[in-house]
């Protein structure tokens, strides 16, 4: 049976051009070296090579088998440093959930460096658990999960990676436009433009209509922040937007933020991920890039 040490023998033979070379190489006594070719030419049936004074020449087998070996050899070294990377934590594949909606601008600005820095691990970013990232990350259908809402359950872990203020977007011919910031009841006739998920998990409701017992006349729900942005700025409705973003869209388009009451609307981002996977080394690095991004 042809062995892998069979083949690394055949070439480092021919690349040394002797048996004490080769095994050197190899990490072999000359006895061991010469011990594994003769099992392997009874096995045959047949010399690889035959002696001409001191040098060594290899016969029509010995040829096939060193071509075997050429094409073998650099597969399974590949293959060995591939496997070593994952070992490492150097190489693998990031599948990226996200839950917080407007914050394809900001992944940008981490994917770049992280892609630079990691160039064996593949990044995919998958959008349609942007509505149910939890569920995802538990499942094994992603990797890790970007959201605003944390839910700390047994077997995850959260980090937060960027604070910002959660504002009101409204058009800038609007009469809010301009307020240092709006109330509740300011809201009570316009029509809200939200995400299409929970109004429970939506903070202008937690943290803005609900404490003050009031209510817009109409919610409208849009999955995309460019198409609820064109929204507002056609006088269709208001939304809700980090700072951040709305300032961002303000230099293009006709809208401008408000802070959302006195005191304003304040949130994390987090970056979720199973506990099971800590130490993983290209995902910590992926937190690590993304709590120093700048927006």
């Amino acid at each position: 049976m042809i062995e892998r040490i069979h083949l690394s023998i055949i070439r480092e033979v021919d690349r040394r051009g002797s048996l004490t070379a080769a095994a050197d190489v190899l990490c072999l006594t000359q006895s061991a070296l010469s011990h594994a070719v003769k099992k392997l030419e009874v096995g045959l049936g047949t010399p690889v090579w035959t002696r001409e004074g001191r040098s060594l020449r290899l016969t029509q087998a010995g040829h096939a088998l060193l071509a075997l070996a050429e094409r073998v050899l650099p597969q399974l070294e590949h293959a060995e440093g591939q496997m070593l990377a994952y070992a490492r934590g150097e190489r693998g594949s990031l599948r990226i959930g996200m839950e917080c909606h407007p914050c394809y601008q900001w992944l940008l600005k981490v994917v770049e460096p992280y892609l630079a820095a990691w160039p064996e691990v593949d990044v995919d970013v998958k959008q349609r658990f942007q509505f149910g990232g939890l569920k995802a990350l538990l499942g094994y259908e992603i990797d890790l999960l970007v959201t605003p809402d944390p839910l700390f359950k047994p077997g995850l872990r959260f980090v937060p990676v960027f604070d910002f203020e959660q504002v009101l977007v409204v058009h800038s011919g609007h009469p809010l436009a301009g307020r240092a910031h709006a109330a509740p009841r300011d809201l009570s006739d316009e029509v809200l433009i939200t995400y299409p998920v929970d109004i429970e998990r939506l903070d202008i409701y937690n943290q803005f209509f609900v404490p003050a017992g009031c209510a817009p006349r109409e919610r409208k729900a849009i999955e995309t922040t460019d198409i609820m942005l064109q929204m507002v700025a056609s006088g269709r409705g208001v939304a809700a937007l980090p700072r951040w973003l709305v300032e961002e869209y303000a230099g293009r388009m006709p809208v401008a933020p408000v802070r959302l009451g006195e005191a304003g609307v304040f949130k994390q981002i987090f970056l979720g991920t199973r506990e099971v996977d800590a130490g993983t080394t290209y995902l910590d690095a992926f937190v690590e890039i993304a709590r120093h991004a700048e927006l």
